[in-house]
């Protein structure tokens, strides 16, 4: 199956087939020249598909080097970006010259980031092996690296040149990472789509919902590619694919980076905003119940014993949401819509009571 983003100063397709790595020599071929192509990875995905990769690369006339992170949240860092521009200075990248973000959504951003910074800019390849990062994170041009403040913090939009998602990659997952995946997935639909939830609500577990992979991921993706190409630069409507996030993210930096998954962050967030939202009759009643069945129902959490107010408010002040000393919050007006309320960011601390 094949998507495209349409972009109006860079267009590009997002091909979901399973089995599709095996053939991501050809696949680089038909977008790049011959060149060189750093590849970089993470230390769970490098064991699995790292050698592979590069060995097909060679074979399609490429010059591939490779870096690998550290897996987990901790290396989306400056530090490491540092590390990694000074690796493609030594192999004497130039501007003609590529990189393949090959692992989850740390990979992505971090390798997304080093593309479009350094010498302000080389072509990349999103390669997405997670279930989060093939229907959320891989898509839409958004980089970022943390810092001790705020989950990207720092960042740059810069979009890729094309993305690879091969489902295939799902069945090397720890349930855990297949868990983060679908908390976004739980985002996509309860904001932009009531017939993703319908085939949610008819799954019965994690496993059934990878064997359906194909159909759900695409369904992720044309939600996020509406948005995108509508909002690129995240100022309008595509501030709603950020339900859950402004508290799951203050949330993931309080507790420390790597106590709590992406998706178990955004899961609580959702969770409490609209219990909140619901509680100031702005969202319906009985909506908060049918999103944390849902939540539930593949073992994600709704509450955290790392929820610390005082530490998420300060976390929230630093949200790049925050402008003017006010906030966009997305609130439910129902499942399968969403809205954008801003509020001033004193009001947030009502939303983490």
């Amino acid at each position: 199956m094949k998507l495209t983003v349409n972009l109006p100063n860079h267009s590009y397709d997002l091909t979901i087939e399973k089995g599709l790595l095996k053939d991501i020599g050809s696949w680089v071929k038909a977008l790049w020249a011959p060149q060189k192509v750093v590849i970089i990875t993470d230390t769970n995905v490098q064991p699995l598909y790292g050698e592979a990769v590069s060995k097909r690369l060679l074979e399609a006339g490429f010059e591939p080097a490779t870096f690998v992170i550290d897996a987990g949240e901790q290396s989306k860092s400056l530090t490491v970006a540092a590390e990694i521009y000074d690796f493609l200075a030594d192999k004497g990248l130039t501007r003609s010259d590529g990189i393949i973000a090959l692992g989850g959504g740390v990979v992505g951003d971090l390798a997304g980031f080093i593309a479009s910074t350094y010498m302000r800019g080389l072509h990349f390849l999103q390669v997405p092996t997670t279930l989060l990062a093939q229907v959320d994170s891989s898509i839409g041009g958004k980089t970022a690296v943390n810092t001790t403040k705020a989950k990207n913090l720092v960042g740059t939009f810069a979009q890729p040149d094309g993305v690879l998602i091969d489902p295939d990659t799902l069945n090397t997952l720890e349930v855990r990472r297949v868990r983060e995946g679908i908390a976004e997935i739980i985002k996509s639909a309860a904001i932009a789509d009531k017939h993703l939830w319908q085939k949610l609500a008819d799954l019965t577990d994690e496993h059934d919902l990878i064997l359906h992979a194909v159909d759900i991921i695409a369904a992720c993706c044309k939600i996020k590619r509406k948005v995108v190409e509508e909002d690129e630069l995240d100022n309008g409507v595509r501030l709603l694919l950020n339900f859950g996030h402004t508290i799951g993210h203050a949330l993931e930096n309080t507790a420390g980076y790597g106590n709590l998954t992406h998706g178990e962050g955004v899961a609580i967030g959702m969770s409490q905003i609209t219990r909140v939202a619901e509680s100031k009759k702005l969202t319906p009643s009985g909506t908060t119940d049918q999103l944390n069945k849902m939540i539930q129902k593949f073992h994600l959490p709704i509450t955290s014993e790392l929820w610390d107010q005082e530490q998420l408010y300060s976390a929230l002040t630093h949200d790049k949401k925050a402008r003017g000393g006010k906030i966009n919050i997305i609130l439910l007006e129902t499942i399968g819509h969403a809205k954008i309320v801003r509020i001033p960011i004193e009001e947030m601390k009502s939303y983490l009571d």
